[in-house]
């Protein structure tokens, strides 16, 4: 079951199971029950669908956020990466997944009826798409744009190309690409 888990691979499900069985009982009853208390009370936030153990999420209700900014998000995994860079400071939208026809995941699967909703609700003057540069996520943003095409507002997603301390000398080529066509001026 441990190797089950994204990022376990077998050695490491190995290391962790020997783990488990070494601690007292109690303390492997404890974790358990843990895993299926969290599991129970965890729900998806009525407005922006991040996890949260209320109706709405902790960001939802922090009332000194910009208001008038949106980022939509793939999953709420993405919310806590860009909440940890301590950057941003407006409101998220979790999509639930990318377009992705081969696996079945069409636009009607993903939360875009509820950001129709969001956006006849509320008003946005930015609309930031910070989703993952992939064929999925890409084709995601171009259908995202085309959504919100019908809404006056500025649409950005975030800029893609060589992280902090890269070696041009190591990079693939797409991420050069994005790194060149994304340039700003100094």
């Amino acid at each position: 079951q441990l190797s089950t888990l994204p990022g376990v691979g077998q050695k490491s499900a190995q290391r962790l199971a020997f783990h488990l069985i070494s601690r007292s009982k109690e303390s492997v009853y404890e974790f358990a029950k843990t895993m299926v208390d969290t599991r129970n009370t965890i729900k998806y936030c009525k407005q922006c669908f991040n996890i949260s153990n209320q109706e709405l999420c902790h960001i939802c209700l922090d009332s000194t956020r910009q208001s008038d900014i949106l980022c939509i998000v793939s999953e709420p995994k993405d919310i806590f990466a860009i909440e940890k860079a301590q950057i941003f400071k407006g409101y998220y939208h979790v999509l639930g997944g990318l377009i992705s026809p081969l696996d079945g995941v069409h636009p009607e699967s993903l939360r875009i009826r509820e950001l129709h909703e969001r956006m006849r609700k509320e008003s946005f003057s930015e609309i930031i798409i910070a989703i993952n540069s992939t064929v999925e996520g890409d084709t995601t943003i171009l259908f995202l744009q085309n959504v919100l095409s019908d809404y006056s507002v500025t649409v950005t997603k975030l800029a893609y190309g060589l992280p902090m301390g890269a070696d041009i000398e190591y990079t693939d080529e797409v991420t050069l690409q994005k790194a060149i066509q994304g340039r700003v001026s100094i």
